[in-house]
């Protein structure tokens, strides 16, 4: 791929603000240490997986609840959100990179969660691709660390190599997650396609944006449903 046709991957975007002073200053701090476009990548998604909780409640439907800056301020936030903050700290550092998104069957999902949803399936669930070494990686920094440890799921790490997806399984062998469906990478973030999905899988959130007003303790979920169920 040629560096003119990459440029793209680069671009400062209204999601992926890549000019904004708390963004700078994160990605300055979390690279302090590294040489190599490698290593810059690797630190950005440790510290995207773990300095940034994962949360599928208080989601905003609006605009700026997405923004990569909004996102760091908050310290929590679901995969969508995530991708975007790791996909804007790369660009920071001239690595290109671009959204994805797939439907996911998540086996392990709290039951309340399941049962707010209607649905086992995660449709649009959102990861970063980045281009290494002449090569499109998918990174997923969706589950911080301390969380996998509580509910025994393997966590995930990056090396720069390999494509980092959810495990199909947890450490003892139930399933985990399953991909259903990949969408077309973006180089931005379109929420419009987000919203059209969410919208036919799960109708039932957009009265009176009824999501966004759901709130809830997940990882107490998740530890509550395997205390009851050991």
């Amino acid at each position: 791929m040629s560096t003119e046709s990459l440029e793209t991957y680069l671009a400062r975007t209204y999601f992926l603000d890549t000019d904004h002073p708390a963004i700078q200053a994160w990605v300055e701090q979390t690279t302090s240490t590294a040489q190599t476009d490698v290593e810059k990548a690797i630190a950005l998604f440790n510290a995207t997986r773990d300095d940034i909780f994962y949360n599928p409640y208080h989601v905003d439907f609006t605009p700026q609840f997405f923004k990569a800056s909004n996102t760091l301020e908050r310290g929590r936030s679901f995969c969508v959100a995530k991708a975007i903050l790791y996909a804007t700290g790369l660009r920071v550092v001239g690595i290109p990179s671009r959204l994805g998104f797939a439907d996911v069957r998540n086996h392990l999902s709290s039951q309340r969660l399941l049962d707010l949803m209607k649905s086992d399936v995660f449709t649009y669930h959102g990861y970063t691709e980045l281009y290494l070494n002449g090569k499109w990686r998918k990174a997923t920094p969706t589950f911080n660390t301390s969380l996998c440890h509580k509910i025994n799921i393997p966590v995930l790490d990056f090396d720069g190599e390999n494509d980092a997806l959810f495990h199909a399984y947890t450490n003892d062998g139930q399933r985990h997650m399953e991909y259903i469906h990949y969408h077309e990478p973006s180089d931005d973030f379109h929420i419009t396609s987000l919203l059209n999905a969410w919208k036919k899988h799960y109708p039932h959130f957009f009265g009176n944006n009824t999501y966004s007003q759901i709130h809830g303790n997940f990882e107490k979920e998740l530890l509550e449903d395997r205390r009851l169920n050991s």
